[in-house]
């Protein structure tokens, strides 16, 4: 990418495409193409096609998702699954259209078996069964690998696909019923803290094995491999280091400065028992995690204190 070129990030406004659009702001990109949701509908396919046939970007970060933590991806399957699908086909396809020079589509470590052998290498895909619990939105992700994949194949195209690990950071969703288990951690304790409870009760038994990123460590990936990486095949993103749940509790129990007790609950589900990714293939390219999770940690314990007011509920 030339810092001129015209870069569209879908999905601006969320979690990953931020950290993506602060990214290429701090590398001195200057032409980026944004749009939040009552702007550009992505799940509209006569919208996405005008958006593309008017500014035809050059570049795209595809980080526009329907996401959410255990609870949200077990109760609202077909959400999940239909959105996903429509925002990955309707960008996918006008890019190949437009042609583009380059997409990144971002999947997600839930896309390898739920009994995949760990660490997760990028040929397990499709090896298994996935984890009920977010089998919906897993197989979305795929289905925009295989899209990727196959648009390369047909029509010559250069689109790439990244899987991240479990992210966490700045602007990310910290709503205790449908966030991730990182945020919604922190706002629990956090509400524990304030209100002087004595006791946080979590989900599942603290057992499950997870790999987190600091969502910037990841948008520094992600323009890198725009910029180095130019193969259909997919690319583990992590830090290829892994954590228990109760660990983590305990460390953000402790970042917060909440004093109480913690009981787990055991018949609310686990989730997958252990997910970390192997991340070779990252570091062969030439690319390695630099923020450590207890520092991840506590910058965005601070945004999150900095924020109430704006955060995503």
């Amino acid at each position: 990418m030339q810092k001129n070129s015209s870069i569209y990030v879908a999905g601006h406004k969320g979690l990953v495409g931020s950290a993506i659009v602060r990214r290429l702001l701090d590398l001195g990109y200057t032409n980026l193409i944004l749009r939040n949701r009552r702007e550009l509908d992505l799940l509209c396919q006569k919208a996405v096609a005008d958006f593309f046939s008017e500014h035809r970007p050059e570049y795209v970060f595809l980080a526009a998702a329907k996401v959410g933590g255990i609870m949200s991806n077990k109760t609202h399957k077909a959400d999940f699954i239909y959105e996903n699908l429509q925002i990955q086909n309707n960008i996918i396809h006008n890019a190949a259209i437009c042609g583009i020079s380059k997409l990144l589509f971002l999947g997600s470590s839930c896309i390898y078996p739920r009994d995949c052998p760990q660490p997760m290498r990028e040929d397990y895909l499709l090896t298994g069964s996935l984890e009920k619990t977010n089998d919906a939105y897993a197989v979305a992700k795929i289905a925009g690998i295989k899209m990727c994949q196959s648009y390369n194949e047909q029509y010559n195209t250069n689109f790439i696909s990244v899987m991240p690990t479990n992210l966490y950071g700045i602007n990310d969703n910290f709503d205790i019923e449908n966030g991730h288990v990182l945020p919604s951690l922190i706002r629990k304790f956090y509400l524990a803290k304030i209100n002087e409870q004595p006791c946080v009760e979590l989900w599942g038994t603290g057992a499950p094995l997870r790999e987190f990123l600091y969502v910037d460590d990841l948008a520094d990936a992600c323009v890198y491999l725009m910029n180095n990486y130019a193969q259909s095949s997919i690319v583990n993103i992590g830090t290829g280091e892994e954590i228990s749940i109760k660990d983590l509790a305990m460390l953000i129990r402790d970042i917060v400065d909440y004093r109480g007790e913690i009981i787990w609950n055991s018949s609310r589900p686990d989730g997958t028992p252990r997910k970390l990714l192997d991340v070779s293939k990252l570091h062969v390219l030439g690319w390695q995690h630099r923020v450590t999770l207890r520092v991840g940690l506590k910058t965005t314990y601070t945004w999150f204190l900095q924020n109430q007011e704006t955060l995503r509920q």
